[in-house]
């Protein structure tokens, strides 16, 4: 097929305006797999190669040849700003042809949302939680809305593979579908999918098609990456030191940092001189922190602030002022971020990306790295690793840089073997158990308890909960007013359950701190958790200020603008991290070879705690001797092997091993006191770990582990069930035991 020829003219003409001198190899495939079968299709390939064209123009031309006399394609993303940024992309594309591109999410035009509710007609573009809200609120314009939806676009989709947000996501799917009366065709778009298969099941799970997977040929990925690591006081790792490989690579710059407090920012600082750049953090707070300390070098010297600063927890206008300024080509502003710009947001011609400590997954990576080399240039990513001097009596677990050796293992994953996390598709959601079934009532009012376990129990992300779990869930919401029965028997929301359903944060499924919006006079900052008293210090957006006033029924902070630099809190964020990550971190320390992309300090640093691995043993065995009864356990397996771990050590080997004081670095190692000598560990754990036992002996007496946002309001049982069958890997933990040896 000749998809260039196929495209509606429209579409043509537009890509002859644009300059294009041909199209790229995902929408040659895009355009077969979209033309030429009537399946899903899961399209993947690197940022900024062109998906959200290769999907957008057969699906507008499809719309062409027979438009839709409802909403025809309902495109769902993780973040509003992606939303904004495609809506330009797509109205440019489409305002011509008088398709109507219309977006739904909080900060959008209410004027907008009615025109389209009036008249029903081309593009919607939505996020989850608004979806969710449209489903609840606008239940009988659904059908009107949607019966003869099309295609249903998902972008980015691999962020919504592991969590529950991606779950609610295809509930949502689902429960639209059948109201609508529709079946669309589901198109998936993602830069970085591990498994495509499974990601491909993921995709149509719920529908009557398959999921076509389009091969091409990507061309060859160009990256230029560096890795440096820095101690926060001096001496660094390579001083004194004679370097026995040759680094830096060539294309490297080998400036030095600027004499400063943080060695590490201030090699950020000088770096970014001149750039546009992006500075990826790991936390909110740490995100804080940097840009404060780069905002102060630019005081000390002198300089105009060249830093801005962009996260979850700021408000609107400060996020947009920053991606504003990205997009702007002539622009030398660098942003501080976390995962806000780690998405498809087209920020324009950055230069280079840095990132601070190691992401926790080979996903984030990618797409990090992903955020530059757009039009053109090769991607280009610097890690900065940073750590404090071990003190002299430290153990020996914390002479192990464990940043560096995370990152370094990240980027060999992904070049061997092109490893990318795969979706977490056995867990059991109870949380969103609660949240579907109390949105199906919000949205359908009165219901028999047969006819809300079909709506509810037969959407497909619920396969593994029981019948009886599901009756047991709603006599628990019975008894603390959640849901009424009606004099006919009927089931309906309870007054508790009403004030959980129509407050706003109901429509998210992730988790959420109790928030403090902060203002300065008339403008509004963002928001904090746990405000601190009248008088104290916060800081938000990049810099500090001085509270003067808290109402702690509005839940709102008034400050006023000082000098000076404090941490940020915002609320506790957990990462996870895979096996296989962990288990090439263990042949990253055992392994001889230099990798091409670490600087001279790191790779002083990486020599140095080879050095350490070897000494100690820990190449041939997990449990390393720290002195006396305390003991040390690497088990090189990832975070929810590691928590399966934790609770087999203590629950079922804790009495025979005369376990003490185990305390974690997850999931890196454990330290713990135990009175039987290292032989009679290896033993007792493989005689426990062979015999069967039941996963729920894991979960602690009285423990409730709340794990997911609606946790709280499900009964205790269903609770310890979903922790330690849903989220304990049990598996995984019980293999690696069984591959020690006591000896090598």
């Amino acid at each position: 097929m000749n998809v260039f020829d196929r495209y509606a003219p429209y579409i043509q003409d537009y890509i002859y305006r644009s300059g294009w001198q041909s199209l790229r190899a995902v929408q040659n495939a895009a355009g077969d797999a979209i033309f030429g079968t009537d399946e899903n299709v899961l399209l993947t390939a690197s940022t900024a190669s062109g998906k959200t064209e290769a999907a957008f123009f057969p699906i507008l031309t499809l719309l062409d040849e027979d438009p839709s006399r409802s909403v025809g394609v309902l495109y769902i993303a993780p973040l509003k700003a992606l939303i904004n940024d495609q809506f330009g992309r797509l109205n440019e594309l489409c305002e011509e042809e008088g398709i109507a591109v219309t977006r739904w999410h909080g900060d959008a035009s209410q004027s907008k949302k009615r025109t389209l509710l009036k008249k029903p007609s081309g593009i919607l573009q939505i996020t989850p939680e608004s979806l969710e809200s449209l489903l609840i609120n606008k239940h009988m314009e659904i059908p009107s809305l949607f019966w003869d939806l099309r295609f249903i676009v998902i972008d980015e989709i691999h962020s919504l593979l592991r969590a529950d947000r991606g779950l609610q996501t295809f509930c949502l799917i689902e429960r639209l579908t059948r109201v609508a009366g529709c079946d669309p065709r589901r198109i998936g778009l993602s830069a970085t999918i591990g498994n495509p298969q499974l990601a491909g099941q993921f995709l149509s799970a719920g529908s009557r098609r398959s999921t076509i997977i389009p091969k091409f040929e990507g061309g060859r990925e160009i990256w230029r990456l560096s890795m440096e690591h820095f101690y926060n006081t001096p001496p660094q790792a390579d001083e004194g030191k004679v370097l026995s490989v040759e680094t830096p690579p060539p294309e490297m710059p080998t400036d030095t940092a600027p004499k400063a407090a943080d060695p590490g920012i201030g090699y950020i600082f000088e770096h970014t001189k001149g750039k546009k750049c992006l500075i990826f953090t790991n936390s909110r707070e740490e995100c804080e922190a940097v840009c404060q300390n780069l905002r102060q070098y630019c005081e000390a010297n002198h300089e105009p602030d060249r830093f801005l600063i962009h996260h979850g927890n700021l408000s609107a206008s400060y996020r947009e002022s920053a991606e504003d300024e990205m997009k702007d080509d002539d622009s030398l502003m660098s942003v501080c971020a976390t995962a806000t710009l780690e998405l498809g947001i087209d920020i324009g011609r950055l230069e280079r990306a840095f990132q601070i400590d190691a992401p926790f997954t080979v996903s984030g990576f990618l797409q990090r790295m992903g955020r530059t080399g757009r039009r053109g240039d090769p991607s280009e990513m610097w890690f900065i690793m940073r750590e404090d001097h071990q003190e002299a009596r430290a153990m020996l677990p914390d002479s192990i840089p464990w940043y560096l050796i995370q990152g370094i293992s990240l980027v060999q994953l992904y070049i061997e073997e092109r490893f990318v996390e795969p979706p977490r598709l056995d867990r059991l959601p109870y949380s969103l158990l609660y949240h579907q079934t109390m949105s199906t009532l919000a949205s359908h009012g009165e219901m028999t308890p047969g006819e809300l376990a079909s709506r509810v129990l037969t959407l497909s992300c619920f396969h593994r909960i029981t019948q009886e779990d599901y009756r047991l869930l709603l006599r628990h919401l019975l008894e603390i007013d959640h849901v009424n029965r009606t004099e006919n028997g009927g089931l309906i929301l309870g007054l508790t359950g009403e004030r959980v359903v129509n407050n706003y944060k109901f429509y998210a499924v992730f988790q959420e701190n109790i928030e403090y919006t902060v203002r300065s006079g008339s403008e509004q900052l963002g928001t904090i958790v746990k405000p601190p008293p009248v008088g104290d210090k916060i800081a938000i957006a990049g810099r500090v200020w001085v509270v003067e006033d808290v109402d702690h029924k509005r839940r709102e902070v008034f400050c006023s603008l000082v000098n000076g630099n404090i941490p940020a809190y915002f609320g506790d964020v957990a990462g996870d991290i895979h096996t296989r990550i962990l288990e090439r971190m263990y042949r990253v320390l055992q392994e001889d070879r230099q990798y091409p992309y670490l600087m001279p300090h790191a790779v002083c640093r990486l020599a140095d705690a080879r050095e350490t691995f070897r000494k100690s043993h820990m190449t041939s065995r997990p449990l390393v001797n720290l002195g006396g009864k305390m003991w040390a356990l690497f088990p090189w397996i990832g975070s929810y092997a590691f928590l399966a771990m934790e609770r087999f050590l203590k629950q079922r080997c804790g009495k025979r091993l005369g376990l003490k004081g185990l305390q974690s670095s997850r999931p890196y190692y454990m330290q713990f006191t135990m009175q039987v000598r290292e032989t009679q560990f290896y033993e007792i754990v493989r005689e426990e770990a062979s015999v069967p036992f039941d996963v729920m002996e894991l979960v602690y007496p009285k423990e409730v582990p709340v794990f997911e946002k609606y946790d709280e309001y499900i009964p205790e049982d269903l609770v310890r069930k979903g922790f330690a069958y849903g989220v304990l890997d049990v598996e995984t933990m019980r293999r690696r035991i069984l591959s020690w040896k006591a000896e090598e």
